[in-house]
């Protein structure tokens, strides 16, 4: 199979590498795969280099020449504040990632071992595309935090915003299914799946985002808390003698949908909570709540919405979810049809009923489509 025009996406974590070959000008999917337990014990893969080599295995069994590829793209998490746009991967971009750990710790470093990989093992340009860099826009109303300027400086503390290649996607997305020109409406979009965040896109480009310094911070979503008063860390250490890192691991990985239900599964949650469980009720009550929240935050910070947008895992999947954010912003123009709402499919739909104020959406988002995308017009340079 001919990978002459094909880009090869690397998302890598920690433990992970997921993988696709993707053609950006047609979105024709060659592969795709996932290398897991990357240096766990007991697994037979012990380090990212090692999974890069199943990696080439996989494409070799799949008829994708790796030496044709077009490119490698890589999804790095935290681009910082300079990082505005995809760039090709050098010892300098190296250094620069490498320098932002300490904003992400639990991505970066997987970021980083998943593209030094892939140059030792692909001869062929390498290109870092920044989950943060959709949200460089932000004005300095939004992304500056009330806290002393020495120390916002001179640490780097400020909203960043994460999810931002499926907040780009998404939203242009939405503008060619609508037909409309990107630059001409406002909208909100809704990326839920187990990390959850919101978008205020003005004229296509983002001026708020619920996520913050951190992918802890807006709505609630899988096992982090979203939202909380940070006082929070303050009392739990005094009261309950916890430590910060237990404190910080407990927001992260034991509280939204878990902490509430017990369950961080979406459809769980549901199932539970349909079954009369009085602490899933509870999650999809907050969950709700927090999401009708930002909508209505941010058609105020909009000065007005013309298109609300749900997309990934749950935002795709979940009619009833979508029907409940709704129910009570009709004043805001929002409102749903119950049978488009509810009609299966995989496609981008409209889910408001003929004449709505605002237009709802569910739009699939695409990360490694936009990923090859963005590398491949860097590559092509201006037209």
């Amino acid at each position: 199979m001919a990978a002459e025009s094909a880009i090869l996406v690397l998302n890598a974590g920690s433990s992970s590498l997921k993988f696709q070959v993707v053609v950006p000008e047609t979105a024709d999917v060659l592969t795709k795969g996932l290398v897991e337990r990357i240096g766990e014990d007991g697994s037979d893969v012990p380090d990212h280099g090692a999974a890069m080599g199943v990696v080439t295995d996989q494409l070799a069994e799949a008829g994708v020449d790796r030496t044709g590829l077009r490119a490698v793209g890589h999804r790095v998490v935290h681009g910082g504040p300079d990082f505005s746009d995809p760039v090709l991967v050098d010892d300098a971009v190296i250094a620069d990632i490498r320098d932002l750990v300490p904003l992400a710790p639990l991505h970066n470093p997987g970021a980083l071992a998943g593209i030094e990989a892939a140059r030792a093992a692909f001869d062929v340009p390498q290109v870092a595309v920044f989950d943060t860099a959709f949200f460089t826009s932000l004005p300095a109303a939004a992304s500056t935090y009330a806290i002393p300027k020495d120390v916002r400086e001179r640490h780097r503390v400020r909203r960043y915003g994460f999810h931002g290649t499926s907040h780009r996607y998404v939203s242009r997305a939405a503008a060619t299914f609508l037909g409309r020109p990107l630059d001409s409406f406002s909208q909100v979009v809704l990326h839920l799946g187990n990390g959850c965040s919101a978008s205020a896109i003005a004229g296509g480009v983002a001026i708020d985002t619920s996520m913050g310094l951190t992918p802890l911070q807006g709505l609630v979503m899988g096992t982090r808390s979203g939202d909380i008063d940070p006082a929070v860390f303050s009392f739990l250490h005094s009261a309950a003698g916890l430590e910060v890192a237990e404190i910080d691991a407990m927001l992260n990985k034991r509280s939204g949908l878990k902490g509430l239900a017990g369950v961080n599964d979406f459809r769980e949650v549901l199932s539970r909570a349909d079954a009369g469980d009085e602490d899933a009720g509870l999650a999809l009550d907050v969950y709700v709540h927090r999401l009708r929240h930002y909508v209505g935050a941010y058609t105020a910070v909009l000065g007005g919405l013309d298109v609300l947008t749900f997309t990934a895992g749950v935002g795709e999947n979940a009619p009833v979810l979508r029907a409940r954010v709704l129910q009570t912003l009709g004043r805001l123009g929002l409102s749903v049809d119950p049978g488009r709402n509810e009609a299966p499919s995989r496609e981008a739909r409209v889910i408001s009923p003929d004449g709505s104020p605002v237009t709802v959406l569910v739009v699939p988002t695409n990360e490694e489509l936009e990923i090859a995308r963005q590398a491949a017009a860097l590559l092509d340079g201006p037209t």
